[in-house]
Formats: structure tokens, C-alpha cells, sequence
């Protein structure tokens, strides 16, 4: 069967299940957008990769990596192979140079790894055919501020508070909040501190 590469496309609060998050992957060279809703642990360990976001300790995913590391085991790709009653199933291609086998894992936990080896991600034509959406035009933009929970969103008070604050002040804020492992409240300074350089 042949493969479709996917690239995350983005990643936003679920506006239809709450406390989840909608993973967007595209297909590449193709017009058809796969989503996935997917858990906030699993969000905020895509979205603190994908910004090159350092903690102050390990997440799961970067233990998983640095184990595996430590073993010269690299993953090759993420399959996403199956979609049965709604649920993804995914599988890691891993190897150490001699061997190759394929691990099963939750779609979020794929991805999650992709994004730290920078390999690809796959999935097969009867799954894009089935769950896929097609989208038309060129103005379809998924990529949200993706810490924004709905308790948030109705309290622009908080978000108003940093653009009163220096350059100097908000990144002193940002290093506080990722010693501190608050990664919702960091995404946020860094979205302020993003948004003062493009303007």
C-alpha cells in the first residue's frame, strides 16, 4: 500500500470536546487536512518541541528520546495504519542499524516523537479518504494560540497584563515560567514577545 506523508499543519484548543486539543496534519504536495483530537499533555509536548521550548526537566517524550539515544535506537517514521470506530492507530518504525521494528503507539505519542527525531509522519489513502477534509483556498489558517483553554479566552484581563511589561521583562517572565514548568502561562509570554518582533 502506498504511503502519504503528512506535516502538522497546527494545533488549537478543541472547540467540540473540552480539554482537548485538535492536532491538524496535511497532506503533503495534496489539499486533504486530517485532524485528530488529542489529550492537552499530548499538545503541550508537540507544541513545546515544535517552538523549541526547553523546560526545566525532562517530559515524557524527551526521556523516551534520550533513552532510546542512549541505545542508538533512531525512529525511522510514524505510521498512522488504521482508523477503526473513530480511533487512530499509529506504529514508530525504529532502528539501531541492524534491526527495524515497528512499536505500537497512540497516534499523540507518534507524533510527539516525530517531532523530536524529525522524521516523517505517514498514513494510507483509505484513511485520509475516510476521515480527511478537503480545503479549498489558500486562506485556511488552523495554527492558534494552542494554550488557550475556554476559562482563559474569557479573561482577556491576563493576556492584557503582559503588554504592559518591557522586552526585558516578559523574557525574564518566560525563563520563570518554563523553570516553573508552566508551560500554558509560557506559550503565552512567547506569543506576546513573537507578536512585539512582527510588529
Amino acid at each position: 500500500m502506498k504511503k502519504l506523508k503528512l506535516d502538522i499543519v497546527g494545533l488549537s484548543y478543541s472547540q467540540t470536546q473540552s480539554g482537548a486539543y485538535a492536532l491538524v496534519l496535511g497532506e503533503v504536495s495534496g489539499r486533504r487536512r486530517l485532524p485528530i483530537i488529542i489529550g492537552s499533555f499530548e499538545a503541550q509536548a508537540i507544541a513545546i518541541e515544535i517552538e523549541k521550548m526547553t523546560p526545566s526537566r525532562p517530559l515524557t517524550h524527551d526521556l523516551f528520546k534520550t533513552f532510546a539515544q542512549a541505545y542508538q535506537i533512531q525512529i525511522q517514521e510514524v505510521i498512522i495504519y488504521n482508523l477503526i470506530d473513530g480511533i487512530f492507530y499509529s506504529k514508530l518504525i525504529c532502528s539501531d542499524g541492524k534491526k527495524t521494528i515497528e512499536i505500537d503507539a497512540r497516534t499523540s505519542d507518534g507524533i510527539a516523537m516525530a517531532v523530536r527525531f524529525n522524521c516523517p509522519i505517514y498514513t494510507y489513502e483509505f484513511i485520509l479518504s475516510t476521515a480527511g477534509i478537503v480545503i479549498e483556498g489558500n486562506d485556511f489558517v488552523y495554527l492558534e494560540n494552542m494554550s488557550e483553554a475556554p476559562e482563559e479566552k474569557t479573561t482577556p484581563s491576563a493576556a492584557g497584563n503582559y503588554t504592559s511589561l518591557s522586552d526585558e521583562e516578559l523574557k525574564a517572565k518566560l525563563q520563570e515560567a518554563l523553570a516553573d514548568e508552566a508551560y500554558e502561562k509560557a506559550a503565552k509570554l512567547r506569543d506576546e514577545l513573537n507578536k512585539r518582533k512582527a510588529s
